[in-house]
């Protein structure tokens, strides 16, 4: 099998710290090669070398051969960072494949080309909404179909499974399966076994960014085995006070042609100490949802009920005590960072600014809760460029928990988290729980997880609460 790209003894060193060490990888034509390991392994390192990019400042030695430029093409595990949030899905793609030149019918067969390699369902729809408005799985393909568009030899897919319902996932699974059988290199970076396994002809286990195994996958994956999650709890509502509640709610996004409708007379609530689960398919409003309680979206009709108390819907009217109670740990970190300033600052900020609390003792609390989830100082002082994803997501919980909420909205937390870091992070909130009564809504894909640490669960399809109160 002939051989697209080539990386040969990589080792990138940033900020004082090693990120890979020695890594080789051979990227096959119609091959999919599997990148293995826990957070911070240097998969995403080793994946974005791929395409000449890595941390500011770094230390980068040995060889990385690829066809040229733009032959190598990105699909990040957060697609709507690579996606141009003020232009229509279709009119970007049609911008990228009237580069080839040819006449209109000829640019439009090529865009319909690569949805049907992309597996995009309803293409007509997705092509006339704008990325905000498509769901992560509808992102990814579309991205997907962005890569081929550019002529992409070798597609880099990051985590492109994370944080997808089952159909989602199984569809993602096809587009890439098709896209190597198109010829197309495929570097799959995953936490997902059944993924990997599923997809791919090889695979490369890294452990603190070294190579430590390498083979088909087979021999390179252990058996499989029931996630070692903590007991689930008794599927019993506390007999407590609501602490945030929402009655017929209606939620849409605004368009320069009007509203699109998101939710569709919702009503739930959590109770003080109490854990929601919210699940449902990938665009069936989960995220519109929590984004509503947290003050990221106004565009909705009714109100957000805080302990009684009527919340402002803008972020931006809500005043300090309220910003604190209610906070929100967003599915892409990295977004959620300031990449200019050291993560430990931007973590111990948040007691200082909703909390007034003294700015030695807020950096002293945030590094002790940093340690808790496998987070060191020296590491946490770095910018976020230097953590890896599932480093940035761990960050991102202590950054929230440090102003005390007493709400605490996590959306798809533990996709990014291989799976002894997952039951970490899920003990820990437990552990919160417990402790200071605190109520979560936790919007996940992850079944194990939600039976771990929720009390009940509430189903959302296509904007409509189906199951739960």
């Amino acid at each position: 099998m002939d051989s697209v790209a080539e990386v040969e003894g990589l080792r990138v060193e940033a900020a004082g710290s090693t990120l890979v060490d020695g890594v080789s990888l051979t990227a096959r034509a119609g091959r999919i090669t599997a990148l293995l390991g826990p957070s911070g392994s240097g998969k995403t390192t080793t994946g974005r070398a791929l395409l000449g990019e890595f941390p500011v400042g770094a230390r980068i030695d040995g060889r990385i051969s690829t066809p040229g430029p733009g032959s190598v093409g990105y699909v990040p595990q957060h697609p709507a960072a690579v996606l141009n949030p003020a232009r229509r899905a279709g009119a970007l793609l049609r911008d990228i494949a009237a580069r080839r030149g040819g006449t209109r019918r000829e640019i439009r067969d090529r865009v319909e080309q690569a949805l049907r390699l992309a597996q995009l369902p309803d293409p007509e729809m997705v092509l006339r909404r704008y990325p905000h408005q498509l769901s992560g799985g509808q992102q990814q393909r579309v991205v997907i179909a962005q890569a081929l568009l550019l002529g992409a030899r070798v597609i880099v897919a990051d985590e492109p499974t994370t944080g997808q319902d089952p159909d989602t996932k199984q569809g993602i699974v096809e587009a890439l399966a098709g896209v190597a059988k198109q010829g197309i290199a495929v570097v799959l970076l995953s936490h997902d076994a059944d993924v990997v396994r599923q997809l791919a002809d090889e695979a490369i286990m890294l452990r603190d960014g070294r190579v430590v195994d390498r083979g088909p996958v087979d021999t390179v994956l252990p058996t499989p085995r029931r996630p070692a999650l903590p007991q689930p709890r008794a599927a019993t509502r506390p007999a407590a006070a609501t602490r945030i509640a929402v009655q017929q709610l209606n939620a849409w996004h605004r368009t320069t042609h009007g509203t699109v409708p998101v939710l569709h007379g919702v009503t739930l609530s959590v109770a003080a100490g109490e854990c929601l689960a919210v699940t449902g398919r990938s665009g069936s409003g989960k995220t519109t949802l929590g984004r509503c309680l947290a003050g990221l979206h106004s565009a909705y009709d009714e109100a957000v009920l805080l302990d009684g108390t009527r919340l402002p819907r803008s972020l931006r009217a809500r005043a300090r005590t309220e910003l604190a109670a209610v906070q929100y740990v967003f599915q892409d970190p990295k977004a959620a960072f300031d990449e200019h300033r050291p993560v430990l600052d931007q973590v111990a900020r948040t007691a200082v600014r909703l909390r007034g609390a003294d700015r030695d003792a807020a950096r002293r609390t945030a590094v002790r809760h940093l340690e808790e989830l496998g987070l060191d100082e020296d590491l946490t002082r770095r910018r976020p460029g230097a953590l890896s994803g599932g480093e940035l997501q761990r960050a991102a919980l202590v950054r929230a928990l440090l102003a005390e909420p007493r709400v605490l909205v996590c959306d798809e937390i533990t996709s990014g988290l291989d799976a002894a870091t997952r039951d970490a992070a899920i003990a820990h909130l437990a552990g919160r729980r417990e402790r200071d009564g605190l109520s979560l809504v936790f919007i996940t894909h992850d079944r194990a997880a939600a039976e771990a640490l929720a009390d009940r669960t509430a189903v959302l399809d296509a904007g409509r609460l189906v199951t739960g109160r």
